[in-house]
């Protein structure tokens, strides 16, 4: 019994494993990543002027401000792309009716 659970076990690994290179292929397109940049820029510049404009005007720029900044411009980047790669997974799904043209 312990041997079809393993073999369970490898299929199962295998098969997310492969999942998550199709998802990161996606996620690392050149579309993605440009979209993904573009957010960054225009919604990290907002974020940092409402979460850190007084600091930076006041000069303080501390290796935990900084930090900060840095997660400040992942946020938009991660959202971006995590929304992109799941709207094209979406439209490849071929159960999908509602995407095709008539």
């Amino acid at each position: 019994m312990s041997n079809v659970t393993a073999s369970v076990d490898c299929f199962a690994e295998s098969s997310t494993t492969a999942r998550m290179k199709a998802w990161l292929l996606l996620a690392f397109q050149k579309d993605v990543v440009r979209r993904a940049l573009i957010c960054v820029i225009i919604v990290g510049a907002v974020l940092i002027g409402i979460n850190h404009g007084g600091a930076l005007l006041r000069g303080d720029l501390s290796a935990g401000r900084l930090m900060q900044i840095g997660l400040t411009l992942l946020v938009p980047y991660c959202v971006s792309t995590f929304s992109s790669v799941a709207a094209m997974r979406n439209n490849r799904r071929p159960d999908d009716t509602t995407n095709r043209e008539p």
